[in-house]
């Protein structure tokens, strides 16, 4: 899917500060999941330069609220340059710097229609638990990275991020009160809906 020229200067900005976003493929499943959800109220941990920011808030509804968590001030600075181009209003988003196992245990339970996780992979199994309890019965969770390059698949690939990973996935795979799929998209996109 083609991108327009505000999430092209927020890669760029990406690229500069070695900031590693969502694909365009992930970025359009984000905003069609927004979407679909109604997104009123969405978490995003890792803002890095606002892509996927965008894709989020371009699929929720209008009055919708994006609550982004990066421990780097600087990309969130960056990030709010990107919204900003894109004519979201201030009100629309809310960054906040820190570490998101700080961040997250502080925000309402089961007020929010999703949560996206693009942050430190080893922290994954930790940033579901969160997820679950920030969840609205039938919000769903989302993991960037799922396959991991490819790593995840293969058993003799046993670094922490690639382990915590596959982890994750098999987590949400077991647990009978979530719905999962994984979406090929970028480098995997796995979803899953609370019941």
């Amino acid at each position: 899917m083609a991108e327009d020229d505000v999430l092209a200067a927020a890669r760029a900005r990406a690229a500069e500060v070695g900031v590693v976003p969502v694909g365009s493929g992930a970025g359009a499943a984000l905003r069609f999941l927004a979407s679909v959800l109604e997104a009123r109220a969405v978490v995003e941990v890792g803002t890095g330069t606002g892509v996927s920011g965008l894709w989020l808030l371009r699929g929720m509804r209008s009055d919708g609220v994006l609550t982004s968590v990066d421990f780097e001030a600087e990309h969130q600075r960056l990030a709010k340059e990107s919204f900003t181009e894109a004519g979201i209003t201030p009100q629309r988003v809310r960054l906040i710097a820190g570490s998101a196992l700080d961040v997250l245990p502080r925000l309402t339970d089961g007020h929010y229609d999703l949560v996206f996780c693009d942050g430190d992979k080893q922290e994954y199994g930790q940033y579901l638990d969160e997820a679950l309890r920030l969840l609205r019965p039938g919000g769903v969770v989302a993991f960037d990275n799922a396959l991991w390059h490819d790593r995840v698949a293969d058993p003799a690939q046993r670094d922490g991020d690639t382990v915590a990973i596959r982890e994750v996935g098999k987590r949400v795979a077991e647990d009978e009160t979530l719905l999962p799929v994984l979406l090929p998209v970028g480098d995997g996109l796995l979803l899953a809906q609370k019941a």
